[in-house]
């Protein structure tokens, strides 16, 4: 079968269209459960150009097929599991979705509604777990202001999706007139610019009280302006660190406004407190299912342009998520 693999961590151009067996046994994740997919789409995240430079913390060694998200349909799936042979499904491998076939774990995956493209399969799981996860986490209710980092982005533009069903105004920050019409579309309420006054823009926007919560997948350096967004008892989470540095807190900040900081894990957060990562699959396939979420794709690629399409990501080029069709779409 056709795979792309990395054989050598020197980037994105690193990534070859090669012929590979067909992946026998389980995932390594999955516990000995075999899930095999006929992958249709993948779904490129950070993690990926990371791997191929060998940054990534939970990376693997050379030489290995990559693709972080799948969609496709199932060819064998083991007993005691909700999936069957036929199954249209999409989900999360962290490495092995670049491939004709791929193993999926099934605490991972996903069915996919006959309404969603096998293209847009390959952006659901991912970005729409950790950013349902994040505004649950928040304790999010209804009504209140949510500030969104990186709203152009994957997590980003998820997390504007899913700021109707859980009935809060987002407030995205972007930095081009592009992607500020991307968030508008994704169902942004408002949208500041960080390249302009845009914690003044916030204050304006919530009557100088501040948001109720921040999702922030960029950090860097203005995470302490991203404190003083909030108002009095408000709550940050942390989804990662894509601007590249990592901030450190003042806990002062903390103390006189009252203010949480939290970060986002489910993997382990299920082992403390297991039926996480169900709970967490269970919700995002029903609002897929009630068609409440439509994942939003900036850029396809083919499987062999896929160094393409790392470097793309590697660049922080990308706007939405980046998928590449391992099957053409008709």
């Amino acid at each position: 079968m056709r795979a792309v693999v990395v054989e050598e961590l020197t980037g994105p151009e690193a990534a070859r269209l090669v012929d590979v067996p067909e992946p026998p046994g389980a995932h390594p994740r999955a516990e000995g459960q075999r899930l095999l997919v006929d992958v249709h789409a993948a779904g490129l995240s950070f993690i990926d150009p990371l791997q191929t430079w060998g940054k990534y913390q939970n990376g693997v060694p050379t030489p290995y097929v990559c693709g972080s998200e799948f969609a496709g349909v199932v060819v064998e799936s083991p007993a005691g599991t909700d999936f069957r042979p036929g199954d249209r499904v999409g989900g999360i491998v962290w490495h092995g979705a670049l491939a004709d076939r791929a193993l999926a774990l099934p605490d991972y995956t996903v069915k996919l509604p006959a309404s969603m493209s096998f293209v847009e399969g390959a952006a659901l799981c991912m970005n729409y777990s950790t950013a349902w996860y994040a505004l649950h986490r928040a304790q999010v209710q209804p009504g209140e202001f949510v500030l969104v980092h990186g709203a152009a982005g994957g997590v980003g533009t998820a997390a504007l999706d899913l700021a109707a069903a859980f009935g809060v105004k987002a407030i995205a920050v972007v930095s081009n007139d592009e992607k500020a019409a991307v968030a508008r579309r994704c169902g942004a309420h408002a949208v500041v610019r960080s390249d302009g006054p845009w914690l003044d823009d916030v204050r304006d926007l919530t009557d100088g009280r501040g948001v109720h919560v921040v999702i922030d997948p960029v950090g860097g350096d203005r995470f302490t302006d991203s404190l003083r967004s909030l108002r009095q008892g408000g709550r940050l989470v942390v989804v990662g660190f894509t601007g590249g540095a990592i901030p450190t807190v003042k806990v002062n900040r903390l103390l006189h406004r009252n203010l949480t900081v939290t970060g986002i894990t489910m993997d382990n957060m299920e082992t403390e407190y297991p039926g996480t990562l169900r709970m967490v699959r269970d919700a995002v396939e029903t609002l897929a299912a009630e068609g409440r979420i439509r994942p939003y794709v900036g850029a396809t690629f083919s499987l062999d342009r896929t160094a393409a399409a790392l470097r793309t990501l590697d660049q922080r080029g990308a706007i939405g998520k980046v998928v590449v069709e391992v099957v053409p779409s008709a």
